[in-house]
């Protein structure tokens, strides 16, 4: 018969703790890493969708352009800002200097959309008018995917901003998203001078 001492069992005890310790532990560092590789794909699957759309806006913006010249030639120096806004966020490649670029090609188009009050002719154009409802459009679904980009950018910078779970981001390197705001300009009223 096989007796042990208490010294002997807690010794066991002492080894099975540990044990269980060391696989829980282990189990939270895979769990945790996984999840912030979760956040981090999803954080960038939400702004490739919104690239998908600003990429739409940005095709349709010389078909406006062209509608709006046939109507207010005069107004080349609006045009020309707008389209060298478009080839600026086409060009930007960081998050944040597409975010920046797209904040200002934002405000040229609402300075492009105040000619059309001008001109009633444009705004009565059948053509301006179906370009305007496509780019509305488009509009409403970056407003969309920013709120679903912000909103994954939060818990991602929350999880590796949280402790304990920042002991594993920073091992991974990993670093705060920005949001996808708009600027402080691009919230005031667009006012229109002739």
């Amino acid at each position: 018969m096989f007796l042990l001492s208490i010294q002997d069992w807690a010794i066991w005890l002492i080894v099975i703790v540990a044990v269980v310790l060391v696989v829980a532990l282990i189990a939270w560092i895979i769990a945790t890493r996984n999840s912030l590789v979760a956040l981090t794909n999803n954080v960038e699957e939400a702004f490739s969708t919104i690239d998908v759309y600003l990429k739409k806006r940005w095709d349709l913006i010389p078909n406006l352009v062209e509608t709006v010249k046939g109507y207010a030639a005069h107004e080349s120096e609006t045009l020309t800002g707008v389209i060298a806004a478009r080839n600026s966020a086409m060009q930007a490649t960081t998050a944040e200097d597409k975010i920046e670029a797209e904040n200002a090609l934002s405000g040229t188009l609402k300075s492009l959309f105040a000619l059309s009050e001008a001109y009633p002719a444009l705004r009565a154009s059948e053509q301006f008018g179906m370009l305007q409802n496509q780019l509305t459009a488009i509009e409403n679904d970056i407003a969309q995917h920013r709120k679903y980009y912000n909103a994954t950018v939060k818990q991602y910078n929350n999880k590796i901003m949280f402790f304990p779970s920042n002991l594993i981001a920073n091992s991974m390197k990993l670093i705060k998203k920005p949001y996808f705001e708009t600027e402080s300009s691009e919230r005031e009223n667009v006012k229109v001078k002739f």
